[in-house]
């Protein structure tokens, strides 16, 4: 007779074992329907984008009200970095797909005269993506958009850290795409554990540092290739010379943009010690005529996405010296913005990626010291940077290694599909947006066609050439 913890467990172990055994049905399905080629005709994908685009437009109210839910994200906020971006995503890739898939042609070697060679824009197949929790929407159907441009079949995951999106964007995917072609599962970590446990051809994980490592290690076992959108701490540099109250409006935007939660938010302040005084009083100004004087009340101003969260936020905030804010309302999972100073490298919130409403701000005086205080720390992200010294600018920009700069903004360089987005080291592998996202979704086939008109014996045993006539032949018919 079982008793009731024996029969819990039994259930507990049913249910992983039903879960697998659907995410195993599913991903068959997907392969079988691959392999009936038509994923990759072009006017099948087009099609199916334009059906993510009008559903997206249709489900519009029921992911602002998620959003709102998961995040208190305002409607402004939440369809400029989510809905917008991601509806900007899918009309930029229908208007340049055709041109995407072109075979790229390219130079052949005399010495296999009469060949032809060029490049193929092929699908990998079957694909995993996982989303994170802080822009739950974009940052998971920006990557499906490359996934379906480039042919591929995909199986997605949301964050279960943002139910009410999930729950929205999983009614969306459904009605929208057989299962065969784009399925959705939505749970926890025994959900990611059953996905990651089967060979996928391309998996797409966006999230912390930290579980990267255990989707790379996942994806090593069956040598599937990944892309990684981690995060890190992302420096911003303001010199002495620049407008500061400019700078601390851009600066203000870029990190309490969804409450600090933003991948690419300036992590920490690097201030030339003859302008902090007067950025941290821009600062004060810009975050109240944002949020006013009471952000917890400011219909602008987001939230923490759990309890977790904020009591972690909450002990970044024990070091240091708080020059503005320090509000915290566990039950209202509210922090507000925070300007802390006098902190030191082995502070916690220097530390590790703060994700939240807190900004150290530490001091410099020779940009030596800028310089090597990034290098000797893991690449980041993002690296941001406000001055008006050409010399300073190009220094940075040569010598240090980041995902991408912003020079006197925050955050908008990742906003546009002209230019890859992604980390590097341990803020991430790959890049996508715009054509970079049908590049990543893509394998580069290399093909050469040889005509067979002509075949000079010159490679066939017993070989007629001196190594002079094979060193001249090399040198000049490569």
């Amino acid at each position: 007779m079982l008793t009731k913890t024996s029969a819990h467990s039994s259930n507990g172990i049913h249910h992983l074992s039903e879960m697998k055994q659907k995410v195993i049905e599913t991903l068959e399905a997907q392969r079988t329907f691959f392999a009936s080629n038509v994923t990759k005709d072009y006017d099948f994908r087009v099609t199916q984008l334009k059906k993510l685009k009008k559903a997206i437009v249709k489900h519009e109210k029921a992911l602002l009200d998620a959003l709102k839910l998961d995040l208190n994200k305002s409607k402004i906020e939440a369809y400029g970095s989510e809905i917008g971006l991601t509806i900007s995503e899918i009309d930029h890739t229908i208007k340049h797909l055709k041109k995407w898939m072109r075979n790229k042609k390219v130079s052949t070697p005399l010495f296999h005269f009469k060949a032809s060679s060029y490049i193929k824009a092929t699908p990998y197949g079957s694909n995993l993506i996982i989303g994170p929790w802080n822009y739950p929407f974009q940052l998971l159907i920006v990557p499906l958009v490359g996934a379906i441009s480039a042919g591929n079949t995909a199986i997605l995951k949301p964050s279960e850290l943002a139910p009410h999106t999930a729950a929205v964007v999983s009614e969306l995917i459904k009605e929208t795409f057989e299962e065969h072609y784009v399925a959705i599962f939505e749970g926890g970590i025994d959900m990611s554990q059953a996905l990651l446990a089967e060979k996928f051809d391309y998996i797409f994980f966006t999230g912390s540092t930290q579980v990267g490592k255990i989707v790379y290690q996942a994806a090593a076992k069956h040598l599937t290739p990944v892309t990684l959108e981690l995060g890190g701490k992302s420096p911003c540099i303001v010199d002495k010379d620049t407008d500061l109250d400019l700078t601390a409006r851009r600066i203000a935007w870029g990190k309490f943009l969804n409450a600090g939660q933003t991948c690419v938010a300036p992590d920490y302040i690097m201030v030339h010690s003859e302008a902090k005084d007067e950025l941290v009083k821009h600062l004060k100004k810009h975050i109240e005529k944002f949020f006013t004087t009471t952000p917890k009340e400011s219909p602008y101003f987001g939230r923490i996405i759990n309890d977790r969260h904020v009591k972690r936020l909450a002990g970044l905030m024990t070091c240091g010296n708080i020059l503005y804010g320090g509000d915290i309302s566990h039950k209202d999972r509210y922090i507000s913005p925070t300007l802390i100073d006098d902190v030191t490298d082995d502070d916690a919130i220097m530390q590790e990626e703060i994700f939240g409403p807190l900004i150290p701000i530490v001091e410099w005086t020779q940009e030596e010291e800028v310089i090597k205080y990034i290098n000797e720390h893991a690449k980041p992200l993002a690296l941001y940077l406000f001055s008006k010294n050409r010399k300073l600018i190009d220094k940075v920009i040569n010598e240090t290694s980041s995902g991408g700069v912003a020079i006197n903004d925050t955050v908008v360089h990742m906003t546009t599909a002209e230019m890859p987005f992604g980390g590097v080291g341990e803020s991430g592998l790959g890049a996508y947006h715009g054509k970079y996202s049908f590049d990543t979704f893509s394998h580069q086939k290399a093909v050469m066609e040889r005509s067979t008109l002509i075949d000079p014996p010159l490679r066939y045993a017993p070989f007629k050439l001196t190594m002079g006539a094979l060193r001249f032949l090399m040198r000049h018919t490569f």
